[in-house]
């Protein structure tokens, strides 16, 4: 007799399929649906938190241009996915730390092969409980895997397919010691952290990578570049090397899990979550908690 594997004992989970809401860890896929075995599946990440939804409008809107860059059919309206969401948190305590996660995939191959059917494009939005990280700063170091180019992958999509590599770079890291890495680009140029866009600072001014087509130019990142040169600090982007990572004054993270983080040591070099980190955190909180963003 086969051996059945203990389940998972899951958080609470409120997932949209099929036209109703159902409890817990429902199954959405078969091992003949196309996405379950080659991965045709793109979603995004947004954040129910201390009652707000910062920016939850564009992760909205960027599951459907990441179907469409995906070459899936966005057959949800943003206006709906937002609806869906609110209804969805509602079903949860006032303050619960969600993740808000609406999802697209290919139901159908065209033939049995690699070829997936777009008029079959299947979808769902789940929502579940994950606490907020707290901010104690990660330790990181340089991993041996790259970001992809658009020749090589769908990077202009938050597609599914692309964590496996920064899974196994984080995994790579965790195994010398650090709970991040950074990842560079087929160049040789920092991209970002595994599962996060990163930030430096030197001499009185923030740097962060330029958007060059390698990496997720993420909602979260954007919103931290606006709201510090909305308060007069410096913002630079560019391209990096990991030496400037070492030199660095201070590094943080951003990202729509933990939001904004500091880093602690890099390599074997002690850092302090510094003034542009603390800044940045600030900023964006006040900025999730205001009155346009209540859930």
């Amino acid at each position: 007799m086969a051996h059945i594997a203990k389940p998972i004992d899951y958080s609470k989970t409120w997932t949209f399929f099929e036209g109703a809401w159902h409890d817990g860890n429902i199954p959405i896929m078969g091992p003949r649906t196309h996405a379950a075995w080659l991965a045709t599946t793109v979603f995004d990440g947004a954040r129910a938190f201390e009652g707000v939804t910062p920016d939850l409008d564009r992760h909205c809107a960027r599951i459907n241009r990441s179907a469409i860059n995906f070459k899936l059919k966005p057959v949800v309206d943003t206006a709906t996915w937002l609806d869906l969401a609110r209804e969805g948190i509602a079903r949860f305590s006032a303050n619960a730390a969600l993740y808000i996660r609406p999802m697209y995939w290919a139901q159908h191959g065209v033939g049995g092969g690699v070829l997936f059917d777009r008029e079959t494009t299947n979808w769902c939005l789940c929502i579940y409980e994950a606490p907020m990280p707290q901010g104690v700063g990660s330790a990181i170091t340089l991993s041996p895997f790259r970001r992809p180019t658009a020749e090589c992958a769908p990077v202009d999509a938050k597609a599914a397919c692309l964590y496996p590599n920064n899974s196994r770079a984080l995994m790579e890291a965790a195994s010398r010691g650090f709970n991040n890495c950074l990842m560079l680009d087929l160049l040789g140029n920092v991209a970002e952290f595994g599962n996060a866009n990163v930030f430096m600072a030197k001499d009185g001014v923030v740097y962060t990578p330029a958007p060059n087509g390698t990496f997720l130019n993420g909602i979260t990142r954007t919103r931290v570049i606006d709201l510090l040169r909305g308060d007069g600090v410096t913002v630079v982007e560019s391209t990096l090397r990991y030496q400037d990572f070492l030199d660095a004054d201070e590094i943080f993270s951003s990202g729509n899990f933990a939001k904004v983080a500091p880093v602690i040591r890099i390599d074997d070099r002690s850092l302090q979550p510094g003034p542009f980190y603390a800044k940045a955190r600030k900023l964006y909180w006040d900025f999730a908690h205001s009155a346009k963003m209540a859930a």
